[in-house]
């Protein structure tokens, strides 16, 4: 199938935050998805890249962009957070809404699984929920960070180093992250895919459950047994991409 990339750029919070659209060529696309990157990752890790790749050529469009402060958007990381990205997904959306159709679909991976259920609920037409590797609750994130969590509440921000790159860190993402609650999870009023990992020593298995036990039906959870956090091997990209389609078929509007 012959597949179209696009570079796009949008703001949010008056930041311009850069994208790639990815859809299938001379074909009806069955939906548009929005695909939220893990923290500190990016847009072209390739986990992210690999998956939307897949789902395109199973019919889909898929919007995957970097956060505020990485890859090639604009803004400081030091001054984002969790809320913030939240904030992201929801101006991509808009982006998406208004220059071609609104994702019925949000694909999220570790953190981004997270930012994914909460930002679901301000994008209306969404229908359909996926998480990959996603904690339970987002102050998880800061176990990263080690014995420098408690240099970043003390001094105020520190220099972590995270997967051999060094980012600065603000006590306010500490305490954003510390003030979210998970109520939104039960609240979610869309179809949930948890994807998730047995052996992921990143996010334990053990997330994933206290997410399905929160949701409320329609909710499914398949293995993704042998996979690290960073879905490194491209098969297991493949897999979580064609059950995701498969999956997404039962619960995402039929119109092209």
């Amino acid at each position: 199938m012959a597949n179209k990339r696009t570079k796009i750029e949008f703001n949010s919070n008056d930041i311009k935050l850069a994208g790639l659209l990815e859809a299938p060529e001379d074909v009806n696309i069955k939906a548009y998805a929005l695909f939220a990157h893990c923290f500190t990752c990016g847009k072209d890790i390739a986990a992210a890249s690999r998956i939307a790749r897949s789902l395109v050529n199973l019919g889909f469009g898929v919007l995957r962009f970097d956060f505020t402060g990485l890859g090639n958007s604009d803004g400081d990381f030091a001054n984002t957070n969790f809320s913030s990205n939240v904030e992201d997904l929801i101006a991509a959306a808009d982006f998406l809404r208004k220059n071609y159709k609104a994702p019925s679909m949000v694909i999220g991976h570790s953190l981004g699984g997270a930012a994914v259920l909460k930002a679901a609920g301000h994008i209306p037409e969404i229908a359909a929920v996926v998480t990959i590797g996603a904690p339970f609750q987002t102050h998880h994130v800061s176990k990263q960070f080690g014995e420098d969590v408690e240099k970043i509440q003390k001094e105020g921000e520190a220099e972590v180093c995270l997967a051999g790159r060094k980012f600065k860190v603000k006590k306010q993402f500490l305490d954003d992250i510390g003030s979210q609650s998970s109520d939104h999870i039960k609240k979610l009023d869309k179809a949930l895919l948890i994807l998730h990992s047995p052996v992921d020593a990143t996010v334990g298995i053990a997330e994933a459950e206290k997410i399905y036990k929160e949701a409320l039906h329609p909710k499914s959870f398949i293995s993704l047994d042998n996979a690290d956090h960073l879905l490194s091997k491209a098969a297991d990209s493949q897999y979580a991409a064609t059950c995701i389609a498969a999956w997404s078929s039962r619960f995402l509007p039929t119109s092209g």
